[in-house]
């Protein structure tokens, strides 16, 4: 199948890459290069640096590929500068995200896979998280995904296209074969933060808050291994083209881990101290989320395959030796 991927430059959509390749696909990647890494696209794959928000210039490269389906991971997603900086988010993700669905439309590529978002569900009613529980964005970021979800839902039911909305959780981990990996400026995400924290742990990370309804008092988050976020996609990819219906699942393990959890089973698999201080709650921080995958096992036949010793021993043998 040729697949069109957005921000395959990126984190998860660059594993996702290398995963649909090993499958037989044929790839193009599309990103603007802002916030991705053009090493970790592989040498064989087409590459077009392009500007999402640029409406002529995608519709220029667009149409020079046979695409079959977008996959489409190209988004910022730092929700601490999104509650700063609105105007960029509502801009890039959804000006961005509006005119690569429309660009489908009229090209007439009928199918969509949209890399989506847990934080939908702001601080849930029940725990794990169902996907008919209710949406309730509590960020502008995670109101850009809830926006793009229905530009979505409208534009299937005029134009007839097919789409896959998933809902992560938290992505996390790295290639097995230590080739990429996860790599932001500034980094936010907690696993890598902390890792690297183990390899130099001079200055102090901060937890941010201590003080939650949770056992501990910190964050209660589910890490899903980047391999089984690139899985679920391509089992997403095959079901909306031979069944010819959408849907929206959420992709987690059902497990959650606290923060401090985390920092114990880093200090465990790395064997080293780390040096960490407590600070305030970050505006926009739910207490718990953690996935009912039930759906995505029923509909996919998906089943996480990396539990969080595996997500973190391969996110070190990364942090340990980057290439690039």
């Amino acid at each position: 199948m040729n697949l069109l991927v957005t921000g395959g430059a990126g984190y998860i959509g660059s594993h996702f890459v290398r995963e649909a390749l090993k499958k037989g696909h044929n790839v193009v990647v599309f990103d603007n290069l802002s916030r991705g890494s053009k090493e970790s696209i592989p040498a064989e794959i087409e590459f077009r640096q392009v500007d999402l928000c640029n409406k002529e210039a995608l519709q220029n490269e667009i149409k020079q590929f046979d695409i079959d389906c977008v996959v489409h991971f190209a988004a910022f997603a730092y929700v601490g500068e999104s509650v700063e900086s609105p105007s960029l988010y509502y801009n890039n993700n959804v000006v961005g995200s509006l005119n690569l669905i429309t660009a489908c439309v009229e090209n007439k590529i009928d199918n969509f896979i949209f890399s989506s978002t847990c934080s939908l569900y702001g601080n849930p009613n029940k725990v794990p998280i169902t996907e008919s529980e209710s949406i309730k964005p509590i960020n502008p970021y995670a109101f850009t995904k809830y926006f793009i979800e229905q530009i979505l839902v409208d534009y299937s039911r005029a134009y007839n296209l097919k789409y896959a909305a998933l809902r992560y959780f938290n992505a996390a981990g790295a290639d097995p074969e230590g080739d990429i990996g996860e790599k932001h400026d500034p980094e936010t995400h907690l696993i890598p933060i902390v890792l690297k924290n183990a390899l130099d742990n001079s200055r102090p990370f901060f937890i941010f808050g201590d003080d939650y309804d949770t056992e501990d008092g910190t964050c209660i988050r589910d890490y899903i291994h980047i391999i089984d976020l690139a899985d679920a996609h391509l089992r997403a990819i095959d079901y909306i083209v031979d069944q010819k219906k959408s849907l929206i699942l959420n992709l987690g393990t059902g497990n959650g881990y606290s923060v401090l959890e985390i920092i114990r089973k880093v200090e465990e698999i790395t064997g080293r101290n780390l040096n960490y201080k407590i600070s305030g709650r970050r505006e926009g921080d739910p207490a718990i989320l953690v996935a009912d995958n039930k759906n995505a096992n029923k509909v996919l036949g998906w089943q996480p395959k990396f539990d969080l010793t595996a997500i973190i021993s391969s996110a070190w043998t990364w942090h340990k030796n980057p290439k690039f």
